[in-house]
């Protein structure tokens, strides 16, 4: 049955009208309401294209249990803000004065007479994370109007941290860890204890990449202010640049090093390892912007494009370390070896540069490597390394496992999608996308199911959860450079299966493999985020991101579920779980939100300009007129986001609260320099 709302013009009220909640416009007849029945009012004001009061109105207005508790213990008013900007300026001044900040949806509580004593933005239904639950805040407020009305008015900032401690001190009493910034600064912590400031990484030898730590470790440099975060993160990444587990010839990383220095490795090169370095190297040099970091990306992106690539587009798990059956033969040199391939004079240069002497490194030979490059400044001959990579290729060979893995490739998609956004470089974008054509035409069953493997022309092994996992964050990375429709769509329906045929229902989390999958004694779980992330950690963090990116109350809710059992999981031992830890990062820091609403077509110029936007890791959505239909369907809250007849409309929205559109981005670099 419609509420009151159901003859309104506004596009907005008209919205809110099958809403349970009943809903009266802003007239005097709520307000004699209110004192007759002796209730405070609640009023909620927004705009028909603000994204967040999309979010609300599906989590909160349009459920029973809350419309029920509004109904019975207040009176309810909604105001569009474009009609009464009158209104929403007063109660908007009462906001910031109140909580330093403002947007919308607007939340106001007060009473009959109109003075107000509570002011905030966006609730969700429950508590989570670090913001309060609007069941709680109502409650609180009822019991707070009967027992201290006249303080309400001078005490609203006490109320609200009532709530926030209410909440917090049930939370605390369940015995159950809660997703928050309390964990990502207990594994901070670790890693700065077990940080080796000599050689970098963490922990004594064998020393793995782990690039998901240092992502974690910039993450949180940048969110917290913390500079040895950031530094711990690139003294391990110069290390590993400079030592021998990276292929200063052909370019790639080995997959781990069996020294504190990172000099010799365990030569195997590994997929995952290189995609996950790629996303490291890439972050640091979008943080820092320093080149050495920039062409570590490149240096490793075209090792896999030119030596792990199948020529219909997948890429190959690795190479092995052994060549003619012994380790490292391919990739150590002699200095006489080096200056028969470069001449006297640039030879000796490139051994005193790379560290190739006569006693060698590694078993009697050197493995190229920068390590004391204190001592060693310069460059070499440019196309040295290409002639010696050439040698090499005729001196001996190396196995290649040419499998195709459906979640290694989905790190690659990822990795490669956003380099070549971040470094302008098509080529890399090319690649991701036809290695995702790849997956779509080799590792997909008649019954839309993903399969694990690929090789020699047969798919097979039912997928398992990191492989819907990872492939909903490469189509995801796909939409955020390309923003073609589809790639949401896609990513849209894998997640779906993910839940489906994964999630336990029961206990939380995912299992590995799916519930109509051959079991075996036991089905198994895992969260360990070891040399790769975890299947779960990836689903958090795919969860995540289409919460924000769709606004859609299931994904938010399914989010919600897998961050909790993450923080429950990972609570003895936070620094193991890194990935899972920057899911939560994504939830518990300030996050934003871009809708491009486009008049014409999604041009070149607009998609540079969105590349180039100061805030990395930022939600877009581009609607136009030729996507609105696609788009609405993954994310419906669009639907309200009108074309403009010429131009570009931009609507942002920061943390739950939405801004002021406007039609030229350049009105939003003031803001984005801001919150750098």
């Amino acid at each position: 049955m419609s509420n009151r709302l159901k003859d309104e013009k506004s596009p907005y009220l008209f919205q809110h009208k099958d809403n349970p909640v009943d809903w009266y416009p802003w007239c005097d007849e709520a307000f004699a309401k209110a004192r007759t029945e002796d209730k405070p009012i609640f009023l909620s004001i927004g705009y028909s294209t603000c994204h967040w009061c999309h979010v609300m109105a599906h989590e909160s207005f349009e459920d029973e249990a809350v419309a029920g508790l509004l109904n019975k213990g207040f009176v309810c008013i909604k105001v569009d803000r474009e009609e009464r900007p009158d209104i929403d300026a007063v109660y908007m001044a009462v906001c910031q004065a109140v909580t330093g900040q403002g947007g919308w949806p607007l939340t106001i509580i007060m009473t009959p007479e109109q003075k107000p004593f509570f002011a905030g933005t966006y609730f969700p239904k429950e508590r989570y994370y670090d913001r309060p639950g609007l069941m709680d805040l109502l409650n609180e407020v009822l019991r707070l109007w009967k027992v201290r009305r006249q303080e309400l008015l001078r005490d609203s900032e006490e109320i609200t941290a009532l709530i926030h401690k209410s909440s917090a001190a049930k939370e605390a009493g369940s015995g159950e860890a809660i997703p928050g910034k309390k964990l990502l600064m207990k594994a901070y912590y670790i890693f700065q204890k077990q940080f080796d400031p000599l050689w970098g990484g963490f922990g004594g030898a064998p020393k793995f990449p782990s690039p998901h730590n240092l992502l974690f470790l910039m993450r949180y440099a940048k969110e917290e202010k913390e500079p040895e975060a950031l530094q711990m993160a690139e003294a391990t990444l110069n290390a590993m640049a400079d030592g021998g587990i990276h292929d200063h010839i052909g370019g790639g990383f080995s997959r781990y090093s069996t020294d504190e220095q990172w000099l010799v490795p365990h030569f195997e090169k590994m997929l995952y390892d290189n995609a996950l370095l790629i996303l490291a190297y890439l972050e640091a040099y979008r943080v820092t912007e320093k080149e050495k970091y920039r062409d570590m990306v490149r240096h490793t992106a075209d090792y896999i494009l030119r030596e792990l690539t199948d020529r219909q587009g997948g890429f190959y798990c690795g190479q092995d370390a052994d060549s003619e059956g012994v380790e490292g033969k391919y990739y150590v040199f002699t200095p006489d070896e080096v200056i028969s391939v470069l001449g006297e004079s640039d030879g000796k240069e490139f051994c005193r540069l790379y560290g190739i002497s006569e006693e060698g490194n590694f078993e009697g030979k050197s493995i190229p490597n920068r390590i004391r490059r204190v001592q060693a400044e310069g460059k070499c001959k440019a196309g040295a390394a290409e002639r010696l990579y050439e040698y090499r290729l005729n001196r001996t060979s190396l196995h290649k496992d040419d499998k195709v893995l459906l979640s290694w490739n989905a790190w690659t998609i990822l990795a490669l999608a956003r380099a070549g956004a971040v470094l302008k470089e098509k080529r890399y974008l090319e690649a991701a996308k036809k290695a995702r054509e790849f997956i779509e035409a080799y590792l997909t069953g008649k019954d839309g199911r993903l399969y694990l493997r690929f090789r020699d022309g047969e798919a097979a092994n039912q997928g398992q959860l990191e492989d819907y996992a990872v492939y909903v964050l490469a189509l995801l990375e796909l939409y955020r450079t390309d923003f073609q429709v589809e790639y949401l769509s896609a990513a849209i329906q894998r997640a779906g299966q993910m839940i489906r045929f994964f999630e336990d229902e029961e206990a939380g989390g995912y299992f590995i493999n799916a519930s109509d999958a051959a079991q075996l004694i036991v089905r198994p779980k895992e969260m360990y985020d070891g040399a790769m992330p975890s299947g779960n950690s990836a689903a958090a963090m795919a969860l995540q991101k289409l919460a924000a990116l769709t606004g859609d109350t299931g994904w938010q809710e399914a989010a919600r579920r897998q961050l909790k059992y993450c923080a429950r999981e990972i609570y003895e031992y936070p620094a193991g779980y890194s990935f899972a830890l920057l899911a939560m990062a994504e939830a518990v820091y300030p996050h934003r939100e871009l809708v491009c609403s486009v008049a014409g077509e999604m041009s070149e110029e607009l998609r540079e300009q969105l590349e180039n936007l100061p805030i990395y890791g930022m939600e877009i959505l581009v609607k136009t007129r030729e996507n609105a239909e696609e788009l609405a369907e993954c994310a419906p809250f669009t639907t309200e986001y009108p074309l403009p007849e010429e131009g570009v409309t931009y609507y942002l929205c920061e943390n739950g609260v939405c801004q002021t559109p406007v039609r030229e981005l350049s009105l939003l670099h003031e803001f984005f320099n801001q919150i750098q």
